[in-house]
């Protein structure tokens, strides 16, 4: 049995390795993923639950205040008794309770004030926790892209490496039959140790590539990492038709930046009419009830408790008449923040203005290139296969052969770069347009 159990542990734990090992993450898991385990993202949440008790203190603020006393002592000496209300000049013991209760009437509506701002806070927060998910799906969503162009280039490599060495075939046989000269393998030879190199070095660079998504999603499980093998087509966006005008109205509601900064104008404005309320007189009504017992052969403690009870009940005004210039310091710089967020609000907007046509030009840029690119590869290839057949038949030298085989590779490998560049830089254009930045097609 012993045995048996031992075994089904090591199946486990080996099933569990291979499934650790073939877990191919897409882009929708590795955003999920982030979101959920990012660190500034859960400090972002704290916010939002402080401002949850925040909340519950404005509205505890309307409620009056309810308190208990009892205190218990030994008089020695001459001491005031505080039932005869006497002095004795002896030893005895006392008592006394009470219960007192209060509540604001009127304070320049600073508790309401504070409920509202409680209200604007949470709004604030949540906009923020909503701009890191958003900030962190843009980083996962170029890490992703750079492993997939990252891959795609490398398969590249390796396929013209393949083309390259059976080149060096049929150079070979044909040295062999005294059709080229020998030299001729040497460039070949060259061509394929440079192409060797580069399939090394892009290897390294999506191992890079990986590590930075695995620490931005906070695994450590970087010789395992591995995403989905998912072919992404050029976007065909109806986005990028719309005019600039249309996507920085359509910015201006779905990004946060905005937002957070009109939260915080408000934020401000009410901060000034809360200690502006410092001016304000203000009014409190209270009650209390109070009883007390001293030692005393007449009295026993229950008869005393009744006996000697009382109650009050009254209002309280306090006029504030002079307090060394704090209120008016704080209505100052209360004013200051507010003017101070005025501009931070307005700097927003011109931010926001200039990355949304920022955006816009660069994706009208990014698919010229592209569509560029595609032209140069497809001249390229016909620039191959032209001299491939003249090198075949001895028309054309190794050394030309090799250039129009590097050139080659240079426009596949452009054709590659300014792909994944467009592909990005039209989800960056949806974003601003309110499209999530999962949808990757």
């Amino acid at each position: 049995m012993k045995k048996i159990s031992i075994l089904w542990v090591l199946m486990v734990l080996i099933g569990t390795s291979v499934s650790a090992q073939s877990k191919k993450w897409t882009l929708l898991e590795c955003v999920d993923y982030a979101i959920k385990n990012n660190i500034s993202i859960k400090q972002s949440e704290l916010d939002l639950k402080v401002s949850d008790i925040e909340k519950i203190e404005a509205i505890g603020s309307f409620m009056p205040t309810l308190n208990g006393n009892a205190s218990f002592s030994i008089n020695t000496g001459a001491s005031i008794n505080p039932v005869t209300n006497q002095f004795q000049n002896e030893t005895f013991k006392s008592f006394s309770a009470g219960l007192n209760s209060s509540v604001t009437i009127f304070n320049g509506l600073v508790n309401w004030k504070n409920l509202q701002r409680s209200k604007l806070s949470k709004i604030a927060n949540t906009y923020r926790l909503d701009k890191m998910k958003d900030d962190i799906a843009l980083s996962v969503a170029n890490s992703y892209l750079q492993i997939l162009f990252n891959k795609e280039q490398l398969k590249v490599q390796k396929n013209q490496n393949l083309v390259t060495k059976e080149n060096l075939k049929r150079t070979q046989e044909l040295i062999n039959a005294g059709s080229v000269p020998a030299g001729d393998i040497f460039e070949l030879e060259a061509t394929d140790a440079t192409q060797q190199q580069q399939i090394i070095s892009t290897e390294n660079t999506l191992l890079i590539s990986k590590i930075a998504l695995c620490q931005t999603l906070l695994l450590e499980e970087y010789s395992t990492f591995d995403i989905a093998d998912a072919e992404i087509d050029v976007p065909v966006s109806t986005v990028i038709n719309e005019s600039q005008d249309a996507i920085l109205a359509k910015a201006k509601e779905a990004v946060k930046d905005v937002k957070i900064a009109i939260s915080n104008v408000e934020l401000a404005k009410k901060d000034v009419a809360i200690s502006r309320s410092s001016y304000l007189p203000t009014l409190s009504g209270f009650v209390g009830y109070n009883t007390r017992w001293s030692e005393s052969p007449i009295f026993n403690f229950i008869d005393q408790l009744s006996l000697f009870d009382g109650t009050a009940v009254g209002l309280q005004l306090n006029v504030p008449i002079f307090n060394g210039f704090a209120t008016k310091s704080r209505v100052k710089r209360a004013k200051i923040n507010q003017e101070r967020s005025e501009f931070q609000l307005k700097q927003t907007e011109l931010d926001l203005e200039r990355n949304v046509y920022q955006a816009y030009n660069d994706v009208i840029n990014a698919k010229k290139s592209f569509e560029a690119a595609q032209k140069s590869l497809e001249a390229r290839k016909q620039a191959y296969n032209f001299t491939k057949e003249r090198y075949n038949v001895g028309l054309q030298n190794a050394f030309d052969f090799s250039q129009s085989t590097i050139a080659l590779e240079n426009a596949q490998s452009e054709v590659l770069r300014t792909k994944y560049d467009y592909i990005f830089k039209v989800k960056i254009v949806e974003f601003y347009f309110g499209i999530p930045i999962s949808q990757l097609k």
